[in-house]
């Protein structure tokens, strides 16, 4: 039951001195204490995103709704930040890797958002949900097979499942060569560790990328966005790759190690659908927590305030998907109501995959590790303590170990071989020339082992 947000209304209760700071443990311990106190001010509120960056964060679900759903009046291109434009962001903010702009969608509007969209959206469509669904499993079975058979039955899943399962899945999905697939998931996640030179190691190892499908296309997502009709540049096709990469490989992480610990834990009522467990966990543990910077084309009344044209403004989905307001009648709300993909022209294009990957994963650990279970109740889990997104730290779990026999092993190996029959049958591209900037190569790789291992090798 959606309500008419009012863009000038008064805030409930005053102001704190000061604005609330959505970074650093005390905030990663407990969110929830701080939106509430940002809901008392009323549907948003100014805080520190990162220190001495300054954003106005939307609270309320229909006030995000109204902003998210209005692009004449809030745009994403944050070459309009007026805080960056006059020297006030510091040149090292971690914030600037997330907000800062990009020639991709997420940042474009108008006649270039629709262009640049169209490309990505179409290129997503050729994705095969039955491929997408052997792809995952098969990095569920590569991933589990390296803890499953410990002696002391014992794993973390964020750091040996959660994290480098959508990083295998996708560069799978966008034809990473080994060397180049190893570097994209060193630079992915480099950029929400806030590793010193992580965005450079990104872009270096998707130029690459880039020139090799220019010499041999694929039948790949890369090539898919390089051959589409809106001819995107080698640059453009670059921004994209980061924002699905980087935009689609985190919040997975966050959905899948959430689901399974809720799926887990004994707040979870016995017989219910994996799939419930990942959308209680994109209702309630929102993946992308504060997000989607927008910049109001002139002055504009939020809270009783003035936000000035320029300005940023972010959407807490986490805080707008737990607005009390909206929970009073969630129940005859659609499963599908939440804010964790976006709404409005710049929603996630990929969220059907996304629930896929994420379903099937949560699946696949359950289907192998059949006795699997928590180590640590789910409410006593540590969340990270960044703004970006709503993540577990650690997921420790206990199961009887594999025991693997020799037999097994080969009847694993046949089906593995079975499965990429097809793949491995064709010839391998040739890898692209290093340019003299570029990373160095990393050597066995996670993805070069994966690979390795999908091969019988």
């Amino acid at each position: 039951m959606q309500q008419h947000f009012d863009p000038s209304g008064t805030p409930a209760g005053c102001p704190a001195h000061g604005n609330i700071q959505l970074y650093g443990p005390e905030f990663g311990s407990d969110p929830e204490r701080h939106y509430t106190q940002l809901r008392s001010m009323g549907p948003s509120a100014p805080v520190d995103i990162a220190p001495d960056v300054e954003v106005e964060l939307v609270t309320s679900y229909d006030a995000a709704l109204y902003i998210l759903q209005n692009p004449a009046s809030f745009v994403r291109d944050a070459r309009r930040w007026n805080a960056l434009n006059e020297g006030r962001v510091p040149a090292d903010s971690p914030a600037l890797p997330m907000m800062a702009y990009r020639p991709n969608a997420l940042f474009s509007d108008g006649a270039a958002h629709a262009r640049l969209r169209q490309a990505v959206t179409d290129s997503l469509a050729t994705v095969n949900q039955v491929q997408l669904v052997r792809q995952t499993q098969q990095s569920a079975d590569y991933l589990i097979s390296r803890f499953s058979s410990e002696p002391l039955g014992q794993a973390e899943l964020m750091a040996a499942y959660a994290q480098p399962l959508p990083l295998l899945v996708f560069s799978d999905l966008f034809g990473c060569p080994p060397d180049i697939g190893d570097r994209v998931i060193v630079g992915i996640s480099g950029i929400f560790e806030g590793t010193p030179g992580a965005d450079e190691t990104l872009g270096a190892a998707l130029a690459e990328l880039i020139a090799l499908k220019r010499r041999e296309p694929g039948e790949d997502l890369t090539t898919r966005l390089m051959v589409h009709s809106a001819r995107l540049t080698d640059e453009e096709v670059l921004h994209q790759l980061v924002t699905l990469l980087s935009g689609g490989t985190m919040p997975l992480t966050a959905a899948i190690g959430t689901s399974a610990a809720l799926y887990l834990s004994d707040e979870w009522p016995s017989g219910l659908p994996i799939e419930d467990a990942v959308v209680q966990t994109l209702w309630n543990y929102a993946p992308i927590a504060n997000y989607a910077g927008h910049y109001p084309v002139h002055d504009v009344e939020l809270s009783g305030r003035t936000v000035k044209a320029g300005d940023p403004v972010l959407i807490s989905f986490a805080a707008a998907n737990t607005d009390p307001k909206l929970t009073q009648h969630r129940e005859q709300l659609s499963a599908k109501a939440h804010l964790a993909f976006g709404a409005g022209p710049h929603a996630c294009p990929a969220k059907d995959p996304a629930f896929l990957i994420a379903s099937t994963a949560v699946e696949s650990l359950l289907n192998r590790l059949p006795d699997v279970e928590l180590r640590v109740p789910f409410k006593e889990l540590a969340w990270a303590p960044t703004p970006w997104s709503r993540s577990l730290v650690t997921v420790p779990v206990r199961f009887t170990p594999r025991v693997v026999t020799s037999a097994a092993a080969a009847r694993s190996a046949a089906a593995r071989s079975a499965q990429t029959a097809q793949s491995s049958s064709a010839p391998q591209p040739s890898p692209a020339p290093r340019p003299a900037h570029a990373a160095p190569q990393q050597k066995g790789g996670l993805f070069s082992r994966f690979l390795a291992w999908t091969r019988g090798a």
